[in-house]
């Protein structure tokens, strides 16, 4: 018979609060229609878990997750990781999710969280010659650790006279929460992001977002839910319900604002207070941008236009041009510029979510006279550009929202 089976090493790492190690493990063969539903029935079999009322998740090394269809639909709202579109448990089938070398997780029982590292072998089998028979389901072929297992055996290698292996020096990141690793995580491609919003493509929006780093960008994510919202499909919602609970949790300048906002577009009810068009970008570099550039400007309370000091100058635009905010006062409302400590404290705020060598390099170059150039050139030096115009692009954004509330005026 062809070697078509997978073959797949799950050790547990440990639940209830407690580290095991050596860690006891088990080797399975896993055909090509079984299930994720299948080989967690038969992870537990392993372990020997005789009350099954608990949860079981897959986690992948890409942050998808594989669970019920009433439990994906929960962590479809939830306010960490990336946003994720679960996977019917039942439904998926193992060999076709995963490449030989796959690492991933398996939780069992949310609550003492059974936490197991599962990994598929770079070489596939044949279960009649590691089993002698085919199942209708995983099996192990191959165990060990003090479940206890009936050969005795406390690791992998285990003949009976070989000393344990040395434990790690810090617990696996799975134990720590953290895995996968942010870096596994794809980061937000904001030019995407953004096209999809500007065209008003709800099926390119949401799949910007989907399986991507967001929580750097929830305020320009959130321009793009009322139009998702409008095609009313259960994945727009999904998104809209885990942007504001996630924006709840940060509570940033303008988040709780924008998260009512969507509250209310889920509801489908009319946002309180007077409503503009207003484009918060050009808002918020006529707020805080270069002194050099901007001085302040105007918003057109009617059309949402915003305006540098320049447009109403005739001497520069000319007269044709020129923006006349003395003809109707009281369309207009005046924009002052806020000065640099906000954007101070955006470098500061990113210096401190930073590895300790690097944070520190960080906030030294911020001290003194000179620190915009000294930060931005280290910001391009380590590659982090982009991820600093997200993180400071949110932070301006929701600056300017709040600084609308303030005047009354909600971003339509």
């Amino acid at each position: 018979m062809a070697r078509t089976w997978l073959s797949l090493t799950v050790e547990l790492l440990g639940g209830r609060g407690e580290e095991l190690w050596p860690w006891p493990g088990r080797i399975f063969a896993v055909g090509p229609s079984h299930t994720f539903m299948d080989l967690a029935d038969a992870i537990n079999n392993a372990f020997a878990r005789w009350d099954r009322s608990h949860l079981s998740v897959f986690t992948l090394a890409d942050g998808r997750v594989i669970t019920d269809e009433e439990t994906g639909a929960e962590m479809a709202v939830s306010i960490g990781g990336p946003i994720i579109a679960p996977m019917d448990i039942a439904a998926v089938k193992v060999v076709r999710m995963l490449e030989p070398g796959a690492e991933f997780q398996f939780m069992f029982d949310l609550g003492d969280a059974w936490t197991h590292r599962c990994v598929v072998g770079e070489v596939k089998v044949d279960p009649l010659e590691v089993l002698g028979i085919r199942p209708d389901a995983p099996l192990p072929y191959w165990g060990w650790g003090s479940i206890p297992d009936q050969y005795g055996r406390r690791w992998a290698t285990d003949d009976g006279e070989s000393r344990a292996p040395g434990k790690p020096s810090r617990p696996h990141p799975m134990l720590l929460h953290e895995w996968p690793e942010r870096v596994q995580v794809p980061g937000l491609d904001l030019s995407e992001l953004r096209a999809a919003i500007g065209a008003g493509d709800a099926a390119s929006f949401l799949s910007a977002v989907t399986g991507h780093d967001i929580d750097d960008a929830l305020q320009q994510v959130g321009a793009g839910i009322p139009m998702a919202l409008e095609h009313r499909c259960q994945e727009a919602e999904q998104v809209a319900l885990s942007v504001i609970n996630r924006l709840t949790w940060r509570g940033g300048a303008g988040d709780q604002l924008l998260a009512e906002d969507l509250l209310a577009g889920l509801r489908r009810v009319p946002p309180t207070g007077r409503v503009v068009p207003v484009d918060l970008d050009m808002l918020s570099t006529v707020l805080e941008g270069d002194p050099g550039l901007s001085t302040g400007g105007y918003l057109d309370l009617r059309t949402g236009q915003v305006y540098d000091d320049s447009g109403t100058d005739p001497m520069i635009v000319g007269e044709e041009a020129a923006v006349d905010v003395e003809a109707e006062p009281d369309r207009w409302l005046r924009l002052n510029r806020t000065g640099s400590r906000n954007a101070w404290e955006d470098m500061a705020a990113f210096a401190e979510r930073q590895h300790d060598a690097l944070r520190e390099r960080l906030e030294r170059v911020i001290e003194g006279k000179g620190a915009f150039g000294r930060f931005r050139d280290l910001v391009h030096g380590e590659n982090l550009r982009e991820q600093w115009y997200a993180f400071s692009t949110d932070r301006q954004i929701g600056r300017a929202r709040e600084f609308l509330a303030d005047n009354g005026i909600r971003v339509g």
